[in-house]
């Protein structure tokens, strides 16, 4: 039988770290003189004692270190505890929303998809924007540090390839998995406040510059406004690519960078195919546009860049109507956002870098092919991938495409158009962001999806954020009995 006290512990304390995050917004409320400021008050203080309570009534079960089957439980449970207690203030006070709906809206924020239920953005308190771009900000660096400490003991699809001693990333960056975080934190905190400071210096208010960095830099999508980023046209625009590039690189890079080890981010194969890749799909589109479209070659290339990154990326900004690009750019965007950014990032969908072992796979099955009898080894940086990690890569790669099919089916049960069904489980799946079809709001909201179609997509965001076998192996029966 598992222990589950030591897994209770560490969610308390999280949930009292949640609880002690609400004091920013209550705060910037507070100050503003808006009334809103008492759903936070009110929503930390049950954050902090129901935690409390958990941790403290546990506090003698985390003696030692956690088994594998706690880590699982504790990655999984951890998010779905988080998303209900920060939908709180949603509840609570503005914008109002229901239990669904705010759960919704906090389950986007923190595994950073940015799909909203909310319309009117630019009425809502400050503090309630401020608290759904700390939801993208703390869901981006958790899944951060899930992705360089849990995912790779857990054996997560292929991910325990960056455990091996010859791979050059946590064995030989630093120590220690508290270093890890530590140095992790910094470049995270750093990242962001250049972002806002840079925001801030090309246009924007001080307030929309600091939710659009934790948006931005979480690769998240949150507005403060229903016009998403279509509010900051022109030079702000590629300021945001650079940080939207920079939130789904891996991070494991910035921290060798940070110590004055420059050359790993520029010789990551992932990196190098993430970046050429962006290039080659801002390419085409812009091409596409400039062939059938009569508008000016700089406005093209200024929109398709940043709309290809935002969802390359899985951020979901947009700023403009991207459905009105044709059936061509819109191919090539559903692609990208099946794609996704690097491992260890807060880039979202199946990652570059497995795309990058089934390409070797595919080659080394062709060699094989003309050449039987000639010995041949998948390899990736110069390094044998070992079967386990191959079969990982391929288990997870099944399984999303698998699960996107079934979410889609789903959620056009519910009653959604095709269209509509088929992006919202992309969007899902994905963290991508946006959808589209007759039923999503012009605003991009999703508000008038019935409350199945919620649901699903609340289970598939989570399914997806968590690389999917982490949460589909507590379902086993013999998960529980091990």
């Amino acid at each position: 039988m598992i222990d589950v006290r030591p897994v209770a512990h560490i969610i308390g304390l999280v949930i009292v770290a949640l609880g002690a995050a609400m004091l920013f917004p209550m705060v910037l409320d507070w100050s503003a003189g808006d009334p809103n400021w008492q759903a936070f008050l009110k929503s930390g203080l049950l954050c902090v004692v129901a935690g409390g309570a958990v941790a403290l009534s546990t506090a003698n079960a985390l003696s030692g270190g956690l088994t594998l089957q706690q880590i699982f439980l504790l990655t999984v449970f951890a998010w779905v505890a988080a998303c209900f207690f920060g939908a709180l203030p949603l509840v609570l006070g503005a914008p109002g929303l229901s239990w669904l709906d705010a759960i919704f809206e906090a389950t986007s924020g923190l595994t950073t998809t940015g799909a909203t239920m909310i319309v009117g953005l630019d009425d809502l308190p400050r503090g309630a924007n401020l608290w759904r771009g700390m939801l993208h900000w703390l869901g981006g660096l958790g899944i951060v540090i899930v992705a360089m400490l849990f995912l790779p003991v857990m054996k997560v699809g292929g991910m325990q390839f960056f455990r091996s001693e010859g791979f050059d990333t946590l064995g030989k960056v630093l120590p220690r998995a508290l270093d890890i975080s530590s140095a992790l934190v910094q470049i995270y905190v750093a990242i962001t406040v250049a972002c806002a400071l840079t925001y801030a210096a090309l246009g924007m208010s001080g307030f929309d510059a600091v939710v659009h960095a934790l948006s931005t830099v979480s690769t998240g999508g949150f507005s403060t406004s229903d016009q998403s980023f279509g509010k900051y046209v022109g030079v702000l625009e590629y300021a945001a690519v650079v940080f939207m590039l920079a939130g789904s690189l891996p991070f494991i890079r910035f921290i060798q960078a940070w110590q004055g080890e420059w050359t790993p981010l520029w010789k990551d194969r992932q990196v190098r195919a993430y970046l050429r890749w962006n290039a080659y799909a801002i390419g085409a589109i812009v091409l596409y546009e400039m062939i059938t479209q009569d508008i000016p070659f700089d406005t093209v290339l200024r929109e398709t860049t940043f709309n290809v990154v935002s969802i390359f990326s899985g951020t979901g900004f947009t700023s403009t109507d991207l459905a009105a690009w044709g059936a061509f750019p819109f191919v090539i965007l559903f692609i990208t956002g099946l794609i996704g950014g690097c491992t260890s990032s807060t880039g979202c969908s199946v990652k570059v870098f497995r795309y990058l072992i089934l390409f070797e796979a595919v080659k080394l099955q062709l060699r094989r092919l003309y050449g039987p009898s000639a010995v041949n080894t998948l390899r990736y940086e110069g390094r044998a991938v070992n079967d386990d990690v191959l079969n990982a890569v391929i288990a997870f790669f099944t399984l999303f495409m698998l699960s996107f099919g079934l979410l889609a089916v789903a959620l056009g049960l519910t009653g959604l158009e095709m269209k509509t069904a088929v992006t919202a489980a992309w969007t899902a799946i994905a963290n991508v962001g946006p959808a589209f079809g007759p039923e999503v709001h012009p605003t991009g909201a999703l508000l008038a999806f019935p409350d199945a179609a919620k649901l699903i997509m609340i289970v598939g965001m989570l399914t997806g954020r968590l690389e999917l076998l982490a949460v589909f192996v507590i379902l086993l029966p013999r998960f529980w009995r091990g």
